[in-house]
């Protein structure tokens, strides 16, 4: 039995936006430790005789602590021998994927990555926005919406500032102080869109201008997990025109 650890992408929700390899390394698991926002499908690819264990993470919920998933990969890991730990989206955007690599090696755990499809991406794919376009936007920011001592990132006083389209993950907590730093900025037209459970069945999204964002969210009841898109990539969504349209008559 050689102890191993492979951190493996499990895509934005859709069961089916695992890569190929992912689902192979799956299938060679002796132990799975999946996150909140892996599709639990993806766990009929692993062998029936596979320790599987949830140890998710969600804002507001009880859940394993860093450390203690530190050590379980560990400690699985020397006594079955394979963990995959599936991650939702990919283990290296905001998955925390590093740490739990830099872990393991410590105690001599062979560590391998199987990149996943980030949501960033995905999920205004999944509305039809391009993070990019020719001609509206030739660049793209993914940025944390709240940092490790629970304020906003820095980079978001920046990123204010430019022409970019500015996807924000885990920020809906945060969206209200998010788009009150674009009204002062004066930037409170920009067009934005939030996802929720991108790619899934259940997907939501609303779309609207900065300003009109937080009270949508509340009206509309839109909870995490989202994806924020703000920028004028959001005009390509296909009902944003009429949506904006219905917006004023409404007396926005």
């Amino acid at each position: 039995m050689q102890p191993k650890l492979t951190l493996v992408g499990a895509g934005p929700g859709d069961g089916e936006l695992i890569t190929l390899k992912g689902i192979r390394t799956l299938q060679q698991a002796d132990v799975v430790l999946y996150d909140d926002l892996a599709n639990s499908t993806l766990l009929e690819f692993a062998p029936e005789r596979a320790v599987k264990m949830y140890v998710g993470k969600r804002a507001g919920r009880v859940s394993f602590s860093q450390d203690e998933i530190n050590r379980l990969i560990v400690r699985l890991a020397q006594e079955h021998g394979h963990v995959v730990r599936l991650k939702g989206g990919d283990p290296y955007v905001f998955g925390r994927g590093y740490e739990e690599n830099a872990y393991a090696r410590q105690f001599g755990i062979a560590c391998n990555v199987v990149s996943g499809v980030s949501s960033c991406i995905a999920v205004p794919a999944s509305q039809g926005i391009p993070v990019t376009s020719r001609g509206v936007s030739e660049s793209f920011w993914v940025i944390t919406g709240t940092t490790r001592d629970g304020e906003l990132s820095d980079d978001l006083k920046l990123a204010v500032q430019s022409n970019a389209t500015i996807v924000v993950l885990m920020g809906l907590s945060k969206v209200n102080e998010l788009c009150a730093l674009y009204c002062q900025a004066g930037r409170g037209y920009l067009p934005m869109a939030v996802v929720q459970n991108g790619t899934r069945p259940d997907e939501q999204c609303i779309i609207g201008q900065v300003w009109t964002i937080p009270q949508l969210v509340t009206e509309q009841g839109v909870g995490a997990p989202a994806v924020l898109i703000i920028g004028e990539v959001v005009t390509l969504h296909p009902s944003y025109i009429a949506t904006c349209m219905q917006q004023v008559a409404a007396g926005w």
